[in-house]
């Protein structure tokens, strides 16, 4: 019978995968299994505005090939959901019954875009950003010069709003609480911030001058395909509509677990939940930081592979306190625009 210890990995992103590569380095001869929802092997969501440029062959965006996983012995489940977790019997169990026992688990399950509730009724006329289909059904859906409604406007969103500027496309805005996200820009500050989208060639609408957002529908015939009415009577037109709210934690099969919750995991500063065998890594946890004590986010993808990589080292036998690596604080250049470290993928 094997004695080998069986890592299981929830998620594939940039932490769960920089944590099997680290594992498989720390523990040759261990079992690692890596559980995804995703139909594509670990693919750059940052460069994902390039479908825009014309590229269409998703194996393009592909990072690590099917070889890799083979040639490390990892166990790629993609497409495979996981409902639950029992921490008690280290177990968690497959949308499709299968129950997979483990040694050790790591959630680095990532997060989901959030939308927020009274927008919800609309979403069969929104279109996301957040994986390689949904940017190719935006990318198809709109025209030539095309106009493009953001909603809210976090890094993600503005991020995809710079290329499709530099592709002369017109981007609107509708600016609010949201807009930024994850960085916290104060009230002071958010001036500047908003003056340097518009120096970089977006149309940006306060949402609070306008008053809250009264519906969204379908245009008229002869004019644009969306139409948005606000609570002043003021209205907005565009070809397409795209929410960018943040992200909310993917945590739904951890409920029951016996882990602490808030809005993520809770772990320690060694990235362990409050059950010895469960480790998170990732925008799905809050990491206890005694510099300011209260559980924290860090969402920089440097970040979040440096947190996969640290949840390795302290499954295979360090005891290592987590340190951010990179600063995640948005920045304005010399020729006022903005710079968020988020868009620095290397």
């Amino acid at each position: 019978m094997s004695t080998a210890r069986h890592h299981v990995i929830i998620g594939s992103g940039v932490a769960g995968n920089q944590a099997a590569e680290t594992l498989r380095a720390r523990d040759p001869d261990s079992r690692i299994t890596m559980v995804t929802v995703s139909r594509l092997p670990f693919f750059n969501r940052y460069d994902l505005p390039r479908v825009f440029r014309g590229e269409r062959d998703w194996r393009r965006f592909v990072i690590y090939p099917a070889e890799y996983y083979r040639r490390n012995r990892i166990a790629l489940r993609r497409a495979t959901q996981v409902v639950a977790v029992d921490s008690i019997n280290q177990a968690l169990t497959l949308q499709h019954k299968e129950t997979i026992h483990f040694d050790t688990l790591l959630v680095a399950s990532g997060a989901r875009p959030y939308l927020p509730e009274e927008l919800t009724e609309y979403r069969p006329l929104l279109l996301g950003f957040g994986a390689f289909h949904e940017a190719v059904r935006v990318a198809d859906a709109l025209p030539k010069k095309g106009h493009v409604i953001m909603l809210g406007g976090d890094t993600i969103g503005l991020d995809l709003a710079r290329t499709l500027i530099e592709l002369r496309h017109r981007v609107t805005l509708l600016a609010d609480n949201h807009t930024f996200w994850p960085h916290e820009v104060s009230e002071d500050d958010r001036p500047r911030y908003i003056e340097a989208l518009r120096n970089m060639g977006f149309d940006v609408v306060e949402a609070k001058e306008r008053g809250c957002l009264a519906s969204i529908s379908q245009g008229a015939p002869g004019l644009p395909a969306r139409r948005l009415v606000f609570k002043d009577g003021s209205e907005l037109h565009g070809d397409l509509v795209m929410p960018f709210f943040g992200n909310v934690p993917i945590l739904d099969f951890m409920i029951g677990s016996g882990v602490d919750i808030e809005r993520g995991l809770l772990v320690r500063p060694n990235l362990r939940t409050t059950n010895e065998n469960i480790y998170a890594a990732g925008d799905n946890c809050q990491i206890w930081t005694d510099s300011v004590r209260h559980y924290c986010f860090y969402h920089g993808w440097k970040n979040v592979r440096a947190m996969g990589e640290l949840a390795a080292r302290n499954i295979t036998g360090a005891d290592e306190a987590w340190a951010p690596i990179h600063d995640e604080s948005l920045r304005l250049t010399a020729d006022g625009k903005i710079l968020s470290p988020f868009w620095e993928y290397q």
